[in-house]
């Protein structure tokens, strides 16, 4: 197996520190930064379906920057005013400094975990268990987070707000890469959309998470790499060790 031009399935880095960028130079690889996948907002009409007020809230709980934006979004633009007093509850403190793109952090109440597992800011909540949660979501979600709110106590609800959808190839858009990264079974879905006679063969496939990797297997895809795991707890540690290993 020879590998020289890798897909990421994200949106390019920012910054110009990416680890990605770092691997590329080191193993003479050539990465392309192409997302199978997009993030789309729900309309007010059909939020508004939903029959759920955000005033009615007096705290909100975010899993990821997507959830973030289109809360801030949906609320602009149904000219929602969204109060000082509503408490932020975030899965990490990177996704608690994001709120920060919308309102003055430091006059806000924040809470967030360390693990970034939706269990680690159970605690907190409990501790605020008079307050009324509201849960941005995609429209594919688990109920993990609904079910461990009801069994404590809490009163919540989820709100969708934003969907996943296929960001589809054009037909003279190359497809000649010799390795895929995923990072969700989402993508894995717009492979298979995209290009339904995929064959593998010697394309290395990788994956972030074990709901993408156990995905990828059930769609009949050879996953070679497996990410994160104690010795490469993210995917470029992984990506880094299988390229070092090629050699």
């Amino acid at each position: 197996m020879k590998v020289s031009k890798i897909l990421v399935s994200q949106p390019k880095p920012t910054s110009e520190k990416s680890p990605y960028f770092d691997i590329a130079a080191k193993h003479g690889v050539e990465i392309v930064f192409r997302p199978f996948i997009k993030v789309e907002a729900v309309t007010p009409k059909e939020f508004r379906q939903q029959k759920i007020s955000i005033p009615d809230y007096t705290a909100i709980v975010f899993t990821s920057r997507h959830a973030i934006d289109h809360f801030f979004g949906l609320c602009q633009e149904m000219r929602i005013e969204v109060p000082e007093t509503l408490k932020y509850f975030c899965i990490t403190e990177t996704i608690a400094l994001y709120i920060q793109k919308y309102v003055q952090y430091r006059k806000r109440k924040v809470f967030f975990g360390k693990t970034g597992k939706i269990d680690d800011l159970l605690p907190s909540m409990i501790k605020h268990k008079t307050e009324k949660f509201l849960i941005p979501m995609s429209t594919v979600h688990t109920d993990d987070i609904a079910n461990m709110m009801e069994s404590n106590g809490l009163s919540h609800a989820e709100a969708v707000m934003y969907r996943t959808v296929s960001n589809d190839f054009t037909e003279d858009e190359a497809f000649d890469y010799d390795m895929l990264l995923f990072f969700s079974p989402a993508g894995i879905d717009s492979l298979k959309k995209n290009f339904p006679d995929f064959k593998q063969n010697d394309i290395a496939i990788a994956t972030f998470g074990p709901t993408t990797a156990k995905h990828a297997k059930d769609s009949d895809l050879r996953v070679d790499v497996e990410a994160p795991t104690k010795e490469c707890p993210s995917m470029t540690a992984a990506l880094d060790k299988f390229l070092s290993e090629l050699k």
